[in-house]
């Protein structure tokens, strides 16, 4: 189990690149599949962890990283779409990126919190709305998707800004 929950963290990490193809041509539809194939890989993968009493370190390290590859694709695509304002996206890459590193130099071990979780499944929703193809639905309905796509994403922000607090100040009590 702890192979297959492995794999499934690498396939999710490999899509990131498809899915900027793939909204870079226009086709929504694919990028949509993908993020949605790869938000259930990150469900599936945790899940078969757990079956298997914890996964392991490499895939423990690994499984953040792929998360963050595969939205920022769509993330950075609708920024330069102008759906998403450039300093949101850059207060959370910056946070990504701090995050990460804070979590990788632990010693001890530094799961996700609740947050932290709460913000990666606000993250998948947000984006999955935003790019919802109008081909799938009337153009009102897809723009109420989007709008609420948007509040998502600002409050998955939020969360990422809460959660980035809470990993500083519990590494400060580790040391």
């Amino acid at each position: 189990m702890r192979t297959l929950a492995d794999s499934l963290t690498i396939f999710r990490a490999l899509i990131g690149l498809p899915v900027i193809f793939s909204l870079s041509i226009g086709w929504l539809w694919l990028a949509w599949i993908l993020t949605f194939t790869g938000g259930l890989t990150d469900f599936a993968d945790g899940y078969l962890a757990r079956k298997a009493d914890g996964g392991t370190a490499w895939g423990a390290k690994l499984d953040p990283l792929a998360d963050k590859i595969l939205l920022t694709a769509p993330i950075l695509w609708l920024t330069a779409n102008g759906e998403i304002p450039l300093w949101a996206t850059w207060m959370l890459f910056s946070r990504e990126l701090l995050v990460t590193l804070w979590r990788s130099n632990d010693k001890k071990g530094c799961p996700a919190s609740r947050i932290g979780k709460s913000k990666t499944i606000l993250q998948f929703i947000s984006v999955l709305l935003m790019i919802w193809p109008m081909s799938w639905a009337g153009q009102s309905l897809v723009f109420e998707l989007h709008r609420c796509g948007l509040i998502l994403f600002w409050l998955s922000l939020f969360a990422a800004l809460v959660s980035s607090i809470n990993y500083l100040y519990f590494s400060k009590q580790r040391i």
